[in-house]
């Protein structure tokens, strides 16, 4: 049995590097197969964007799934599986004979597979580095930003010389390279606990103390969906809803930015090269989303430069949607990927500090399944504008407005909380609050109100 911070643990970090490329990396490249496979089913745009949608929704709302396994089997026969059910679905579905086929090899079993190598990786570090996790977090981050880059230049030179049915076949065989990572993950001792209890809330912004529900530990159903929180814990709510209605339009570019590029007269391999530029910017710029996030301006408000991250990666869709031609969509690629940096290194990071690491389980578990839903429901949606209208940059118009309602809702929302519970502190303090009388300058002592103490 390994211990945490030993040398082995960093041939781990490899493999889970090389994880997370495999099991990230492959569903930014699905965009590149989009007109064959339509083509192929002589499928609608509806019924082809089901494809990634089941994808991306699966790898996520899995989440509850996958922690049950880790418990039960560990990390190791967790990836293992993982990587078994990568290879079984993609060979599958590369004998489809209709989409509803494709749907169920390489959606659902696909990305099941996916969805526990790519968390079941990430938990496997929390063990096995304790001094180093940061670095290893951003280090294995790093991992999936390469599989980003790499994924559609192979997947295009594949495409042409094998055709989408040949290469989803290579990338079963691929993919089946997890088993492999997941045989490094040799069980790990625990550490002895330090502290017997952690604080269950953050500090938050300007020094004001969050509000703490009574919600200790999860226990039961809730330790792996935590429907307490949603009801009862009002940062959770709002930053649960945020990403909920932020993913609707979020992961709509990494589809369809290929089929945007080509129906506009573009090269199909400079389309693809869109893709690989974005995957090739998140290398660099996920670990300076780090550096920014530590600097102690944004401590206890990290809400906020998510939030803002957020709007300005809403916003750069509009870039793309009102000019098409190569060089703006290579800036739009540019806007795109570093907004999208900000955001990957800052989604989980906000939730821990939101809700605590105790509880962190049981509400990942149902965030992810939350996520699931508009992820689910948006390419879908993209794909029935796109064969009512014909014209595939609303889509872009379409995810710049859900994307940046979403950051000026948790923004402004945040801000509400915090300027509702800072009015809660000074009331604690002092059972008056202190006004000044306009009219003739005269100072007025009001008892504050109950519902200012009470949130």
């Amino acid at each position: 049995m390994e211990t945490p911070d030993g040398p082995w643990a960093w041939v781990v970090l490899a493999a889970v590097m090389l994880t997370q490329g495999l099991s990230l990396g492959f569903p930014t490249c699905i965009g590149i197969f989009y007109t064959d496979i339509q083509s192929s089913f002589q499928a609608s745009n509806t019924e082809t964007s089901w494809f990634p949608s089941i994808i991306m929704a699966v790898l996520h709302a899995g989440g509850p799934l996958c922690t049950i396994m880790v418990e039960r089997f560990g990390c190791r026969v967790t990836v293992m599986v993982g990587g078994l059910l990568c290879g079984v679905g993609m060979v599958t579905s590369a004998f489809s004979r209709t989409i509803i086929h494709l749907y169920l090899s390489a959606g659902l079993v696909g990305g099941l597979g996916l969805c526990f190598c790519f968390q079941a990786g990430i938990t496997v570090l929390g063990y096995y580095f304790i001094r180093r996790r940061t670095l290893a977090n951003s280090l294995a981050s790093a991992g999936a930003s390469i599989g980003m880059a790499l994924w559609p230049l192979a997947s295009q030179h594949l495409l042409e010389s094998m055709g989408w049915r040949g290469s989803f076949m290579l990338f079963g065989g691929v993919l089946l390279n997890c088993c492999v990572c997941g045989a490094i993950m040799r069980p790990v001792r625990t550490p002895e606990p330090t502290h017997e209890k952690e604080a269950l809330a953050p500090e938050a912004p300007n020094g004001i103390e969050h509000k703490v529900e009574k919600t200790e530990n999860g226990k039961g159903f809730q330790r792996y969906m935590a429907f307490d929180l949603l009801f009862r814990h009002r940062r959770y709510q709002i930053y649960a809803i945020g990403v909920t209605w932020m993913v609707l339009g979020f992961v709509l570019p990494l589809f369809y930015l290929v089929p945007y590029a080509t129906n506009n007269d573009i090269d199909e391999a400079k389309a693809a090269l869109l893709l690989s530029l974005i995957g090739f910017l998140n290398i660099f710029m996920r670990p300076m989303a780090g550096l920014v996030s530590q600097q102690k301006v944004f401590h206890g408000r990290l809400i906020y430069l998510f939030s803002v991250a957020v709007i300005l990666n809403g916003l750069s869709n509009l870039v793309c949607a009102i000019w098409v031609s190569f060089p703006v969509l290579l800036t739009y690629c540019v806007l795109y990927s570093i907004t999208m940096s900000f955001i990957g290194s800052l989604i989980f990071q906000v939730l821990m500090d939101t809700v605590g690491m105790k509880r962190f389980p049981g509400a990942f578990g149902l965030f992810t399944i939350l996520e699931s839903i508009t992820i689910m429901a948006g390419p879908p949606l993209a794909g029935l504008l796109v064969d009512i209208t014909g014209q595939y940059g609303l889509v872009f118009y379409a995810s710049s407005a859900a994307v940046t309602s979403s950051g000026v809702f948790m923004g402004l929302a945040s801000f509400a909380v915090d300027r509702r519970e800072a009015k809660a502190r000074r009331c604690s303090q002092s059972p008056t609050e202190v006004t000044d009388n306009k009219d003739n300058g005269d100072t007025v002592y009001s008892p504050c109100k109950q519902e200012d103490v009470i949130l």
